[in-house]
């Protein structure tokens, strides 16, 4: 079973808990903390769908624009060496470090 539930452009994470024997989860990438939950893998993205339809419409009735999940801006801290080896290579290959991270992002997830 995959770990991500995925709806109208939304990403869902999926976690088991023993104790309850129930699913749950929240909706990844975005500020605002939505929930969902079920006690069958089938309960639960009935859930999740409709968890994002429900934060869509509450968004529109007060007037507040959605958040867009994924809009392709990463902020991320490493180690001040790998940071320092990223920009030569880039330098050294006529690239952006942006071009570089995606590149090595593309190649490490698909």
């Amino acid at each position: 079973m995959s770990n991500l539930l995925e709806y109208k452009g939304y990403l869902g994470s999926v976690v088991y808990s023993n104790a309850d024997e129930t699913f749950h989860g929240c909706i990844v990438g975005i500020n605002d903390r939505i929930t969902y939950d079920g006690d069958s893998v089938k309960k639960l993205k009935q859930d999740f769908i409709a968890a994002v339809d429900d934060y869509i419409d509450c968004c529109i009735e007060i007037g507040k624009e959605p958040e867009t999940p994924f809009i392709g801006r990463i902020n991320i801290q490493v180690a001040p060496d790998l940071h320092r080896k990223a920009i030569g290579f880039s330098v050294s290959t006529n690239r952006t470090l942006d071009e570089t991270v995606e590149e090595a992002l593309t190649r490490f997830v698909g």
